[in-house]
């Protein structure tokens, strides 16, 4: 059964559920998507914190 089909079988108060749910699971991409860009570019300004010679010995860890 599809899953259109099935939310058609649903009763109003279930189909509200669905929705919400639905909103919920993109409202959650999104913020990682945003968590995501925001490590991305914070990469380059803390890319001499990471790669400097007295943190080297770090990196065999």
């Amino acid at each position: 059964m599809e899953i259109l089909e099935k939310i058609k079988n649903l009763p109003p108060e279930k189909v509200s559920t669905v929705e919400d749910f639905i909103d919920f699971l993109r409202s959650r991409g999104g913020e990682f998507g945003l968590l995501a860009a925001a490590a991305r570019l914070s990469e380059q300004a803390f890319r001499e914190v990471w790669e400097n010679p007295l943190d080297a010995e770090y990196d065999e860890l």
